[in-house]
């Protein structure tokens, strides 16, 4: 060993106290399955710089990066992390959005909050959620029953419980496998790291587009015995937001609607819009939260860890619209849609412009109260012998994500007319299309009532997990051999009813005057995009609609067969076991080489409906997987490490995928349905990476990566005869597509100590990730070439930051391409959603040692969102949510 890398050894473990810091045994020796996790400094103030002897203070914000690429550089795999400032202070206001500034990693954001994580362009269903170092139970949508089984929610994690998140991307074999993307895992406060100490932080959270304020309010308490044997640690917070999105939306461009003489005789191969719809969305959301943490460690071999967190979410959803249908085939009496040839303005094969007859225009009213409940409980005991290191865990977790109300779910109140429609999208996707008629939708006289619409929603997952780590540390060439055995057990449990009563026909909306509808309570729709859109309609009062038609004959309806092909159970048991070597090549070569075999039994139980009768069906399923992995990491020189890694990994379909269900839109003549004999995506995937550590606040560093995956499920529909419906387009998946994902990632973080006082406390964090994809598969019979769903090709986020004295403050842009959001169908477009970027600011001021005052700013440049089908001059959504902004105080005693 050289003497300078002898000198870093001997300096590192007191540069890291200064740090408030302990390095990782997670991030050296074990994997995803273990939760010994690096801690961030609990000193708000201070920050470790290495200049010969000498330690120098400076702010939170570069001690969190510090600790971060200090458990990087570690680390014996790849791994990005992130770490809370200080107790009860991560960076962000929520874990989603403090993920994006990961390399490599990019969220989406329903209505501005970040909800999903794709990491490496690979979408949220490829990525392993664990909480401390253990599986969770997902939540999942009911708000319009889009479920999907799991793509974990991140809303759920107060960010403030959160001191630490690791997502690795080389995985070992100890690590419970499941994701293609990366593994994520969730490190909450314990209070042997935290100490004794109590924050108290209170926020008001305004958003521009609702003009409210919303309280915020965490409280954090850890006390920690004088002998550091017991800790205990106690937080509860009470959330709250008010959201407002305004929504352009549109359902795709179809292909040939118009070529039936009786509908206008367009030539073939012509594509026009869909079901169109003027939105604004509204939300109440309130999160209550606890955790407790509980440690005993009465020697150094013997530590037992307690981790109870709980959330409940209530999300009052209501939604204000106006569905037009342009291609409304008609039924009851009311003829289909027609277009006047003579009207149409072609671009290439899209008819940008036209008047269309008998086109349904419908005044919506959609109203639910979603609940989501979280509860994990996980108990870990190490025993840490000389030499040997045992490690049990175990872990049960349920989430519901139901409406409170046993009969009440999402509510859908809708009144209609039809009327010529003549439109122009000769603007583009980013403005909103010319929609006229000669009808007027602000007069409550022109409307009837159309079939009114209940549907309860309920979704329980359960998920046990339980496992046994034995290492051993040895001597020579293999450094440790460790083994283990893991049994996890979930069950999904989804149940869906649609009641539906349909008024007679012709019913005026004026028999439910004059208290059953109003204008719409907003006279600012998209008030910033330029057009000629419907911004002021008629729509009914919830209320009312559900006293007048949900009587109690219809409320004690039998389950229908919809109601039961909608409902399912998928339960799986996983039982896996593995074997790691670590080895070392002299003191600069070191690594991980092991195997994990998974087999895995899965039930699916639903209703399928064979002639006219629902018949209950289950379809059992088993996998084998032998999983490899293998990881090497050498120091070049004292400040330069290389990392090489090659694994196969897999991840299973998502829960709807496998369900034997079939859950038909109430709307239009299209369902979804799933495939219980799909088997896991897999793919083998390898890594190279160059990290340049150039001083103790600074690093460079880059990576290639390459994943072939093989069975990648795609999308597939097909035309099923659904009885007291007809003919519908089902879409559903199948195994058999191959796609090779592949780039580089590189990030550069630093503080400029070098500048002189007080400008030394400046400081860059920033990342680029470019990913391509070659990938060729069918959406129907329209083929999908070199691209997935939520993959963009490149990436990015930049973070200019300042600490220096009380004064913290932090500007970030965060930027990712478009991307692949609906493969389409046959007949029906692809959907892209464009490139968005996100400026975020953060200041704070540091009143005494104790207490700080801080602002928070989200989307300060006001982006909207936009999406479109496979071509530009296809419209299909503009959202804007408006800028969030917090302010707060925090303090410590």
């Amino acid at each position: 060993m050289s003497h300078t890398s002898r000198l870093l050894r001997a300096t590192l473990p007191f540069t890291l106290a200064a740090l408030g810091v302990v390095p990782s045994a997670h991030a050296q020796t074990a994997g995803a399955g273990t939760d010994d996790a690096a801690q961030p400094a609990t000193q708000s103030d201070m920050q470790a710089d290495a200049q010969g002897d000498e330690i120098v203070v400076t702010g939170s914000y570069a001690r969190s990066l510090a600790a971060a690429t200090e458990t990087k550089r570690q680390a014996a795999y790849g791994v990005d992390s992130i770490n809370s400032t200080d107790i009860g202070k991560f960076p962000t206001q929520n874990v989603a959005e403090a993920l994006q500034l990961v390399t490599g990693v990019a969220i989406t954001r329903p209505r501005g909050e970040g909800l999903y994580v794709s990491v490496r362009g690979l979408g949220p269903q490829f990525q392993s959620t664990m909480l401390n170092g253990r599986s969770v139970a997902i939540n999942d949508l009911i708000e319009n029953g889009g479920a999907a089984g799991r793509q974990f929610r991140f809303e759920m994690l107060p960010a403030e419980f959160v001191s630490q998140i690791d997502v690795v991307k080389t995985p070992t074999s100890d690590m419970t496998e499941g994701a293609l993307g990366g593994n994520i895992d969730v490190h909450t406060f314990r209070p042997l790291e935290v100490g004794t100490k109590t924050t108290l932080n209170l926020r008001g959270t305004y958003t521009t587009m609702t003009d409210k304020v919303k309280p915020n309010a965490t409280a954090l308490t850890s006390y920690k015995s004088e002998d550091g044997t017991f800790g205990l640690l106690a937080g509860a917070q009470y959330w709250s937001k008010a959201v407002r999105n305004d929504r352009w939306y549109n359902n795709g461009w179809i292909l040939n609607r118009f070529t039936a003489p009786a509908a206008g005789g367009l030539p073939a191969g012509l594509y026009t819009p869909i079901r169109t719809r003027p939105t604004i969305e509204t939300e109440k959301r309130e999160r209550y939260s606890g955790l407790i943490s509980a440690q005993w460690k009465p020697s150094d071999e013997l530590e037992t860890t307690l981790d109870v967190l709980g959330t409940r979410l209530d999300v009052a959803y209501d939604e204000f619209g106006l569905d037009i249908y342009p291609d409304d085939a008609g039924g009851s009496g009311v003829p289909g849609v027609s277009i006047v040839p003579g009207s149409v303005k072609l671009d290439g094969n899209t008819v940008v412009a036209a008047t269309i007859n008998n086109v349904r225009f419908m005044g919506t009213r959609e109203y639910s109260l979603n609940r989501h409940d979280l509860l994990s409980v996980g108990l870990k005991q190490s025993w840490k012998p000389e030499g040997w290191d045992v490690t049990a865990n175990v872990n049960w977790s349920y989430a519901h994500s139901f409406h409170p109300s046993y009969d009440v779910g999402t509510v859908r109140s809708r009144i209609q007319f039809n009327a010529p429609l003549t439109y122009d999208a000769t603007g583009g996707y980013k403005v909103i299309p010319t929609f006229t008629t000669t009808v007027d939708p602000t007069n409550p006289a022109n409307f009837t009532l159309y079939p009114f619409n209940i549907a309860p929603k309920n979704s329980k997952d359960w998920d046990w997990y339980a496992r046994l780590d034995v290492g051993h540390q040895m001597d020579g060439f293999l450094t440790r051999i460790a083994a283990g055995g893991e049994y996890h057990w979930r069950k999904r449990d989804y149940r869906r009813r649609d009641f539906t009563v349909t008024p007679a026909a012709g019913t005026q909306l004026l028999t439910f005057a004059p208290d059953g509808y109003e204008a719409l309570p907003f006279d600012d729709f998209l008030s910033g995009v330029s057009g000629n859109g419907p911004r002021n309609w008629i729509v009914p009062i919830t209320s009312v609609f559900y006293d007048k038609l949900f009587t109690d004959a219809v409320a004690n309806a039998p389950l229908s067969a919809g109601d039961r092909r909608a409902s399912y159970v998928v339960t799986e048991k996983t039982a896996s076991g593995y074997v790691r070597a670590d080895y070392a090549v002299g003191s600069s070569i070191t690594g991980n080489v092991g195997i994990r075999y998974v087999h895995t039994d899965q039930v699916a139980s639903g209703t399928l409906t064979l002639g006219t009768t629902p018949t209950p069906a289950s379809f059992p399923k088993t996998f084998n997987n032998w999983l490899p992995s293998f990881n090497l990491r050498a120091e070049l020189s004292p400040t330069l490490i290389a990392r090489l890694a090659a694994s196969r990994v897999l991840t299973r379909p998502n829960v709807t995928q496998s369900a034997p269900q079939i859950s038909v839109s109430t709307d239009a003549a299209t369902g979804s349905g799933g495939n219980p004999d799909l088997v896991p995506f897999l793919a083998t995937q390898f890594d190279g990476s160059l990290e340049w550590y150039f001083n103790r606040k600074g690093s460079l560093t880059a990576a290639l990566f390459y994943k072939a995956m093989d069975n990648y499920i795609t999308a597939q529909n097909i035309n099923v005869e659904i009885p007291g419906r007809g003919t519908i387009l089902l879409s559903t998946q199948v195994n058999g597509g191959d796609a090779k994902v592949y780039g580089a990632e590189a990030a550069y973080n630093q503080v400029f100590t070098f500048l002189p006082k007080p400008l030394d406390g400046l400081g860059i964090q920033a990342s680029y990730t470019h990913t391509s994809v070659q990938a060729n598969y069918t959406a129907g019979a329209r083929t999908i070439e070199d691209q997935l769903i939520g993959l963009s090709k490149n990436s990015f986020n930049l973070v200019g930051f300042y600490d220096y004295g009380p004064v913290s403050a932090r500007l970030s842009y965060v930027w990712r391409d478009k991307y692949l959001a609906g493969t389409g169908s046959t007949t029906n477009t692809p959907s892209y959603i464009d490139a968005f970027g996100s400026l975020d600011g953060n200041l704070s001021f540091r009143v005494t040692d104790k207490t700080t005052v801080s602002l928070e700013a989200i989307n300060i440049a006001g982006a909207r969102q936009y999406s479109y089908s496979d071509d530009p001059i296809r419209y299909n959504e503009i959202h804007y949510w408006g800028r969030t902004i917090l302010f707060g105080v925090r303090t410590e005693f």
